[in-house]
């Protein structure tokens, strides 16, 4: 078994590495270089077909892509701790955070870092008008995301679950590419340093 992963600040496999250090379970990483377009290669496109990464890589060659796929799989082999919520409502609701941590924070993150970042503009045709029209919605965004924490340590429930995990790497990748987290978001503020004390925020 192996983790076909890139480094940071490259969102997606860092959500598998850190639910992996939550889980306690090692897998063999091998890094595809995306600025070396190594994603791109057929002899990845032949595991991946849309050159994406992380992808995992079962012992027999089976191939499962998508972040949120391959926590899964680990989830069903490893139930404890339970980081995909114990109760129906639970599972429920750390699902639809998952979705709103990739639509609604990540998608005006992702359209800026395609259309309005000088790191992407050699890797394909950049509308920058629209990139930078982003901002306004990455920085709506994160002060809807402040409201909805108001009064939780977490984005669901008591517990740490993959709902955080999404948010903290969508909301590093933002900060990164210079959408950073907005002075007057105090929740928000509070449970970035809360989750990012934790040993897995490393991975």
């Amino acid at each position: 078994m192996k983790l076909y992963n890139e480094n940071m600040p490259a969102p997606n496999p860092r959500r598998v590495r850190i639910y992996l250090a939550e889980k306690g379970i090692e897998v063999p990483l091998v890094r595809i270089d995306m600025m070396k377009r190594e994603h791109k290669a057929p002899e990845f496109m032949d595991k991946n077909s849309l050159g994406q990464v992380p992808a995992l890589e079962l012992d027999d060659g089976t191939v499962i892509a998508e972040s949120v796929a391959i926590c899964r799989y680990f989830e069903a082999l490893n139930p404890e701790p339970a980081l995909f919520g114990r109760t129906a409502l639970e599972q429920a609701q750390i699902d639809m955070w998952i979705r709103r941590g990739e639509f609604i924070v990540m998608g005006p993150i992702g359209n800026f870092w395609r259309h309005a970042h000088p790191r992407t503009a050699k890797l394909l045709k950049q509308f920058n008008d629209f990139g930078e029209s982003n901002r306004e919605a990455a920085a709506r965004s994160m002060h809807w995301l402040d409201r909805e924490l108001e009064g939780h340590d977490f984005i669901v429930g008591n517990d740490f679950s993959v709902a955080d995990i999404t948010m903290l790497c969508t909301v590093d990748f933002g900060s990164f590419i210079g959408l950073g987290i907005p002075d007057d978001c105090a929740n928000l503020k509070a449970w970035h340093a809360r989750v990012s004390a934790r040993p897995s925020a490393a991975a």
